[in-house]
């Protein structure tokens, strides 16, 4: 060893003391970091705890009640707790007919379970945190969404997401610029026979039917209004992938099949005739189970209130794009005569509209 400069103290080793130095600072920062991951958790902690104050726009759907009667209830179950319904706009639909009667009925009972009425959006926006945004008529959404976004509210958008998948590709676009999530889906996604296929219970899944309602308006492309339960299970089974649809009409059916990458296939029938319910089947490499059961809504709601909480949406838009394509494609197929549709090429179309609603909307951007 060397021996030590003059201006060291004899026998006092100076690498020593730079190591002693180096660990004592590695502890000080240690231990900050770690002050700063509990500080980190506790806000955390806070934030998942926090009251958070919901509104609604639209009161012409039954789901408005459903939803603020779990959220307003007098002892809620442990995941909605501090999370209430405490304003809401009830414009929604302004020509569907069976949508305008029930504003008032629905209004008067979402202000019995503690609602407060307010005459606009922007005065919702001044009073809540998250906005449910119930309008049955999907053609409204991205008129009464954008302004929702622009304030950067997490936003549910029920089902349908809008009224065109246009409409729904604009929406997740003006997401996107203000970096405000979204998410739409159906209540149906959460049968549990759904998700077991979703999960890999059944092996790799290699076709799913499902069966449901199909009732019409003509005011939304067929499916759209209530189909869009049926073939929201089919593709919460089947994931995104669908490459083509083809389309049955009869005056008691519709029947649409997807071919999937790899040859998979997807049937939906929509039905007006005969018992109105909600199943199905998924075929998987190691066993068959059922689908597209109808549980009600606490599965759902229970996820909304995750994702308003801050948690990741938890549907994809790639998949929520691709249930949309697929109910244009099975119009597109009908008007064809039952040719197979390209979702490519409805995809593309759709693009192009989205762009010129959002230039009409957006015109210097």
């Amino acid at each position: 060893m060397n021996q030590a400069s003059d201006n060291t103290t004899p026998g006092f080793d100076l690498g020593r003391t730079s190591s002693v130095r180096s660990m004592f600072v590695m502890w000080l920062v240690l231990l900050t970091l770690l002050s700063g991951v509990e500080l980190c958790a506790a806000d955390n902690a806070q934030v998942a705890n926090a009251p958070l104050r919901v509104g609604i726009i639209g009161l012409d759907t039954s789901h408005v009640i459903a939803f603020t009667t779990l959220l307003n209830a007098e002892s809620p179950r442990p995941e909605f707790a501090e999370c209430r319904v405490v304003a809401a706009y009830p414009q929604g639909s302004l020509d569907i007919l069976s949508s305008v009667e029930r504003v008032p009925k629905y209004t008067e009972e979402v202000r019995k379970l503690g609602v407060e009425i307010v005459d606009s959006i922007p005065a919702l926006l001044e009073r809540v945190d998250v906005v449910l945004l119930e309008s049955n008529d999907g053609r409204v959404h991205l008129e009464q969404a954008i302004p929702v976004l622009e304030a950067r509210k997490r936003m549910f958008i029920d089902k349908p997401m809008a009224g065109s998948l246009a409409d729904v590709m604009a929406l997740f676009e003006v997401a996107r610029r203000t970096e405000t999530p979204i998410f739409s889906t159906s209540a149906l996604r959460y049968g549990p026979g759904t998700q077991a296929a979703r999960e890999g219970k059944l092996g790799e899944i290699i076709g799913c039917d499902t069966f449901g309602s199909c009732a019409l308006e003509p005011t939304h492309p067929d499916f759209f209004w209530y189909g869009i339960h049926g073939v929201e299970s089919l593709f919460t089974v089947m994931g995104p992938g669908c490459e083509s649809v083809s389309r049955t009409t009869t005056p008691d059916c519709e029947f649409a099949v997807g071919v999937w990458s790899g040859g998979r296939v997807g049937t939906f029938r929509g039905m007006r005739k005969g018992a109105q319910q909600f199943g199905g089947t998924a075929f998987g490499v190691t066993a068959n189970g059922p689908a597209g059961e109808l549980v009600g809504y606490e599965p759902l709601v229970v996820d909304i209130v995750k994702f308003f909480r801050g948690a990741e949406p938890p549907v994809d838009e790639e998949e929520t794009l691709e249930v949309f394509a697929f109910m244009e494609a099975a119009d597109e197929s009908k008007r064809l005569g039952g040719q197979p549709v390209a979702l490519d090429d409805i995809m593309t179309k759709a693009r192009q509209a989205a762009q010129q609603r959002l230039t009409e909307r957006y015109p210097k951007r």
